[in-house]
């Protein structure tokens, strides 16, 4: 569930496809995908468009199912490829860290703060990194408790990705 192109300008590192996304062949191709777009103000055609923006999971199979839901990306995966596969984005401006397993690989302290911390220090990170929560439908209940985020946080989010698009 990897699609990469070396002009894109924005990078979308997620958990790992679920079982919907497993099925059709496409990331994001569910209602969390749809709640991203939204989130990052992004039609399909712009979402999809692999000289805009690259996508890459922190896993690239489907880990299976537990009991509380899908299994966490399999741990070998992003040691192995995430640094050919950032080799292959030169021209990439702004990384979304979606989620708390993108989070933890790629921001310093991630480990010991939670996911709400590290999405309301959002422009703490510099402007080449952007953390997410995940957007799933266990996120409703955390946006109505962090009315921050769709204040604060969403509208940051789509001017650097606008900006990230237009200087790509």
């Amino acid at each position: 569930m990897v699609r990469l192109g070396s002009d894109a300008s924005i990078l979308v590192i997620g958990q790992a496809p679920g079982t919907r996304v497993h099925a059709s062949g496409t990331p994001w191709d569910d209602a969390s995908g749809l709640r991203l777009r939204d989130w990052m103000g992004l039609p399909p055609e712009v979402f999809y468009d692999t000289a805009r923006i690259a996508i890459m999971p922190m896993g690239f199979c489907y880990p299976g199912t537990g009991a509380s839901g899908d299994l966490p990306p399999r741990p070998e995966c992003a040691p192995l490829w995430h640094e050919r596969a950032l080799a292959l984005l030169p021209r990439r401006r702004l990384t979304l860290l979606v989620g708390s397993y993108a989070q933890k690989r790629y921001l310093p302290g991630a480990r010991r703060r939670s996911v709400t911390e590290m999405v309301r220090d959002h422009a703490a990170h510099g402007p080449g990194l952007f953390p997410l929560p995940h957007p799933s439908w266990r996120c409703n209940g955390w946006m109505r408790r962090n009315p921050w985020f769709g204040a604060e946080v969403l509208p940051a989010l789509k001017a650097r990705v606008a900006a990230a698009l237009r200087a790509g």
